[in-house]
């Protein structure tokens, strides 16, 4: 029996031929019989993909053979099986919608990257502001111990919430992290550009944090939601391990995500297993009720 293997990964580096890129990128992942998402844009790649073993050998190679991408890092899951339906390659204008006026340079100029064994130490000084470069409703399912909740539901907002709420605090440590990194290569170029001095990003982000033999995820609350068919994974394998999910319904801790039942709303939701049942895997008493559902 094939043992599968899901991939996550990103490079920010110039690429001219975008849509070549892109057609070769699709070519190479039908071949192997990859599946998942590929954006191709002119600053870099960032893909996550599934497949048996050994495609996901011959794609790591085939990749490494193009000098843009032959310090790639890989980011590795063994998985039941696919864990994407199908494939899906795209030319994008950025690799993660930032639309900001001054979006920095992340090929060039980021935050200090820290090892998980220097976050963890730098996390339990206490004096940094711990910011999730990620969105609300990840954050709810899991987080680091003190990080600051982003009030947001884009990437796109978080310029406009940093001026707003850190502004008297450019001299004080930053810490950013994310699920992969991509998000943080990003916020601290971001961050550097608009004055901040003390800017640090979780190096290869919570995935890469969660199997460090020596931290062993420690002071991570939660599971960690990433965007594929598992929708969570696990992150704190210490005796510390704590649930911070809460039922939509009736509050009750969970680590369930589901999407809602109504084919027009598909939210996304965390849910105890009582309450999927009671709501029909819905989010909303209206969505109960909705003409065009899932069968559950």
């Amino acid at each position: 029996m094939a043992t599968y293997n899901a991939l996550l990964y990103y490079k920010f580096v110039g690429i001219d031929d975008t849509a070549a890129v892109a057609e070769n990128q699709r070519t190479l992942c039908l071949q192997l019989n990859l599946r998942g998402r590929i954006l191709v844009a002119s600053e870099g790649i960032n893909g996550t993909l599934s497949g048996t073993d050994e495609a996901c050998r011959r794609y790591t190679e085939a990749m490494y053979a193009d000098v843009r991408f032959s310090d790639m890092v890989f980011k590795t899951d063994e998985v039941d099986g696919h864990v994407f339906d199908d494939l899906s390659v795209k030319v994008k204008t950025e690799l993660v919608t930032f639309r900001c006026d001054r979006p920095g340079d992340p090929a060039s100029h980021t935050g200090q990257r820290l090892s998980p064994e220097q976050w963890l130490n730098f996390m339990e000084r206490g004096d940094a502001i711990i910011i999730d470069g990620r969105t609300g409703y990840e954050y709810d399912v899991g987080h680091f111990r003190g990080a600051i909740r982003p009030p947001v539901d884009s990437f796109r907002d978080f310029p406009q919430w940093i001026r707003e709420t850190f502004a008297e605090d450019k001299h004080r440590p930053i810490l950013t992290y994310c699920t992969g990194g991509i998000r943080c290569e990003k916020l601290t170029s971001f961050l550097l550009e608009e004055g901040f001095s003390d800017v640090y990003q979780l190096d290869g982000g919570i995935v890469t944090y969660g199997k460090d033999p020596v931290t062993k995820g420690a002071k991570w609350d939660g599971t960690c939601y990433v965007f594929d068919q598992r929708l969570t994974v696990p992150i704190n394998h210490t005796d510390d391990r704590r649930v911070v999910g809460a039922c939509h319904h009736c509050g009750e801790p969970t680590e369930r995500y589901v999407n809602c039942a109504n084919i027009d709303c598909h939210r996304q939701h965390l849910t105890c297993s009582a309450c999927e049942a009671t709501f029909k895997r819905s989010c909303s008493p209206a969505c109960m009720e909705a003409p065009r559902r899932e069968p559950i």
